[in-house]
């Protein structure tokens, strides 16, 4: 089958585990820089529901066509019911062509055309929903910087940075960091983030502590680093908690290694850090001693790293849906996970969407798909000698078929 965990640790948690090993810890999405006061009282982001991706197969299948599922057909009415006696205008006897009488779009007896463009001119909008109050302190220079306006920012922020001001430092790290309508100085930038991890800015703390390691502006501390690591990520950083945690796996490998990060990777996690979310998803399902409780959260967490665009989760998402690892199998779903993970251009996936749709698991059986994606992972250097019977089995037109569609297959 489609399983890649091959002992109680996956593949997953040993990428996890040799990732954090590297010199310098794997980074996480680097969050916007957070300063300590904003221009504009930032409005609470709408709690968006999880994306459910899109099914391959309609409900309601009709097997025919050799056992295989058609999909069903779109009706004039797209599956309302007909007026009332079968009729048009709702009359017995009535024929097409036959005045709808007192029959109006919108009493249910007459399919909508929508609204037009005109009727949709000059319509009144919802209201807007009342912004909370805002009682703290006003920052310009975020606010300029929020709003685009670099140089305004760096006016506002750099005599504010020379007398101490830690959030000011790193807005103006940031803005030499990334070059942001100033030419980038990655040297100065360091120096800047350094004063502010000093003077207590967590965000800074972390793009220092990152430096200290890397030892390329500054001489390389590796102690320091891992202090203002675990600082900041006490004080509520979020890709400070899962890095710190990556260093606690790399000087302690193994279960106890990943239990003393488990923490760390939580905080992180609930903050919408993709990469802890993986790794929680690895240590609840495959370390001994973890609560019950904790694992039957591990698909859970798996889920919302793939929603967030992490493709190594995309792909363990679908194997265990299609395997029924953590949870029951859902076959259309997991195909439509790996096929997402294809998509955007994960070798691996474009190896077992091949498979799948050979064996039509979770879809039709479909020759020049499955062709297009073995070839376009072939051309990655995946082998796969099963793979290559298959291709070599089909006729040349649909050989030709499939290698013109990965010819013009683009990641998205």
């Amino acid at each position: 089958m489609l399983n890649r965990l091959p002992s109680k640790l996956s593949w997953g948690v040993a990428l996890l585990a040799a990732a954090a090993a590297a010199a310098m810890p794997a980074l996480a999405q680097e969050q916007p820089v957070p300063v300590q006061e904003q221009a504009v009282p930032a409005q609470e982001q709408p709690v968006l529901a999880q994306e459910k991706p899109a099914a391959t197969q309609e409900q309601g299948v009709k097997a025919d066509d050799g056992g295989a599922g058609k999909r069903g057909r779109i009706t004039p009415f797209n599956g309302a019911a007909m007026p009332e006696g079968g009729t048009v205008a709702g009359k017995p006897g009535g024929k097409p062509g036959d005045p709808l009488e007192k029959k109006k779009a919108g009493d249910g007896t007459v399919p909508s055309q929508g609204v037009n463009v005109f009727d949709r001119m000059g319509a009144e909008l919802p209201a807007l929903p009342a912004e909370k109050p805002f009682a703290g302190k006003v920052d310009e220079a975020y606010g300029a910087f929020q709003r685009g306006y670099y140089l305004t920012a760096m006016d506002l922020a750099l005599p504010r940075a020379q007398l101490g001001d830690p959030a000011a430092q790193t807005l103006v790290a940031e803005i030499l960091q990334q070059g942001l309508g100033v030419v980038r100085n990655a040297k100065q930038a360091a120096f800047w983030y350094g004063q502010a991890a000093e003077n207590g800015n967590p965000a800074a703390m972390f793009k220092y502590a990152l430096i200290l390691m890397e030892g390329r502006y500054v001489k390389r501390d590796r102690k320091k680093s891992e202090e203002l690591m675990k600082k900041a990520a006490d004080l509520g950083n979020a890709s400070a908690q899962f890095n710190y945690g990556q260093t606690l796996v790399a000087d302690s490998p193994g279960p106890k290694g990943l239990k003393a990060a488990m923490p760390y990777y939580e905080k992180s996690a609930e903050q919408g850090i993709a990469d802890a979310q993986y790794a929680l998803s690895q240590i609840y399902l495959n370390v001994d001693g973890i609560d019950d409780g904790k694992r039957a959260r591990a698909r859970g967490w798996l889920l919302r790293a793939a929603h967030a665009g992490y493709d190594t989760a995309q792909l363990d998402i679908a194997i265990w849906m299609i395997e029924g690892i953590a949870g029951e199998r859902n076959l259309e779903d997991g195909f439509g996970w790996m096929k997402r993970a294809a998509e955007g251009g994960n070798v691996v996936a474009q190896n077992r969407l091949s498979h799948l749709y050979v064996n039509a698991i979770g879809t039709r059986p479909n020759p020049v798909e499955a062709a297009k994606w073995y070839v376009l992972s072939r051309r990655a250097g995946l082998k796969d000698d099963a793979l290559e019977d298959f291709y070599l089995g089909l006729n040349e037109q649909q050989q030709k078929a499939a290698l013109s569609a990965a010819n013009k297959f683009r990641s998205t």
